[in-house]
């Protein structure tokens, strides 16, 4: 469901776009928000993520020694998710992503939708996030 407009995307957007992402946001190309929606030290932390059209994160790997990874709960707008290595998945409302832990990917909204998800930290041992380099340009202009 492409959403091209900030009004629109707003109307749909039911976990809310929160605060500008500053604290990452040297791991974007564009703009993304963070709307926290547990509380600091809650075992199992959730966030709305909004993403504005063209906005993707940084390659990165959530690695751990045991459980780990991250969820991806798509509830509004249109984007993609790729792994390396493999083709990148179209995500709309109601996909939900499995990353395991220790594998390389990116994430963010199609070059012309708003887009958010819900990032779900999985807890685990020795966790840590690797931010990488960034997607290449060419390579995300060719994505539909």
């Amino acid at each position: 469901m492409k959403i091209s407009t900030k009004e629109e995307f707003d109307k749909v957007n039911v976990f809310g776009q929160g605060q500008a992402n500053t604290a990452f946001a040297q791991y974007f190309i564009g703009n993304s928000y963070l709307n926290p929606l547990t509380a600091p030290g809650t075992p199992v932390s959730l966030a709305n993520v909004t993403f504005e059209p063209g906005c993707r994160n940084n390659w990165h790997i959530h690695h751990a020694a045991s459980g780990g990874g991250q969820l991806l709960i798509c509830t509004a707008g249109s984007g993609w998710y790729q792994e390396e290595g493999k083709e990148p998945v179209s995500l709309e409302p109601g996909t939900v992503i499995t990353i395991p832990a220790n594998v390389k990917h990116w994430h963010g909204a199609k070059a012309d939708s708003w887009f958010s998800h819900i990032a779900v930290e999985v807890p685990g041992t020795d966790t840590h996030n690797e931010w990488l380099e960034a997607v290449d340009d060419e390579a995300y202009a060719r994505l539909k």
